[in-house]
């Protein structure tokens, strides 16, 4: 996956019931990354599910601890969208995966 194939870069996002905040999270994503030119798909879920939501993911954004030690794919904390600090590092990392990944 890279910028030239446009692939979009796919990303579940977590919470604790898979509506409210994770829809919150999943917007700010989608608007800074878009800021960026990156191209995003978000998948929301409750934590519990995130292991069935992995299928094609290249990452995981969660306002919870995510308590699977097989999941192979970076996740990240999902925090910073809700408290206004540290964004900017958390798309910093995201725009990486995305630009990284082959």
């Amino acid at each position: 996956m890279s910028k030239a194939d446009g692939r979009a870069l796919r990303i579940v996002v977590a919470c604790g019931t898979g509506i409210a905040t994770s829809t919150h999270v999943a917007i700010k994503i989608q608007e800074m990354l878009a800021a960026r030119g990156v191209p995003v798909e978000t998948v929301q879920c409750r934590v519990p599910e995130v292991p069935h939501k992995l299928s094609g993911a290249d990452a995981v954004v969660a306002t919870a601890q995510v308590p699977y030690d097989d999941v192979q794919i970076p996740t990240l904390s999902g925090l910073p969208f809700l408290t206004g600090i540290g964004e900017e590092e958390v798309i910093d990392q995201l725009e990486r995966i995305y630009l990284d990944t082959p």
